[in-house]
């Protein structure tokens, strides 16, 4: 799925005029948070991952990570990620750039508590250099929201972020 699909569908509310397209990769967190000059807590990424049905997203803080006992007791199995392929095949989107927007009718999407500490926040739209800025409110709305879950865990300040502090 492309970028321009993502804005065709962020058209329903107005909004596909907003997606940002960056000359700098946003596939991770931290080049994301970098080519935005934002915390990469802002981040919005999207977790792909295995279901019973196929596959679900999980969207979460960029300084968050799934805790596997909340997250199995919320769903009532393991985590697993989805492959490169499978994410692909099954999302329409290409790692780097799966988002909750124009998604197949089947995947569930599922946004984190971590996300409600932000008045804005940045997921991507379908490709690797590509997000839009909105509101919890807002994301809820345009992905569909199956509902809000509480399956992360901040990571620790100084890890896994690069040593970039974030509060």
């Amino acid at each position: 799925m492309s970028v321009e699909a993502v804005r065709a569908y962020l058209d329903r509310w107005g909004r596909g005029k907003d997606v940002q397209e960056k000359a700098l990769s946003t596939a991770t967190v931290l080049e994301a948070a970098a080519a935005l000059g934002v915390l990469p807590a802002r981040i919005a990424k999207s977790i792909s991952l295995k279901s019973p049905e196929g596959a679900i997203i999980v969207v979460a803080a960029g300084d968050t990570k799934l805790d596997n006992k909340k997250f199995k007791t919320q769903f009532g199995y393991k985590a697993s990620m989805l492959s490169p392929e499978d994410a692909l095949r099954l999302t329409g989107h290409a790692i780097g750039g799966v988002c909750p927007f124009a998604l197949p009718p089947d995947i569930k999407v599922y946004l984190d508590a971590s996300l409600k500490r932000f008045d804005t926040i940045f997921p991507a739209c379908g490709s690797s250099n590509s997000m839009i800025e909105l509101t919890p409110a807002e994301l809820e709305a345009y992905s569909n929201s199956a509902a809000w879950i509480d399956v992360c865990q901040t990571v620790s300040r100084e890890t896994n972020l690069g040593g970039r502090l974030i509060e």
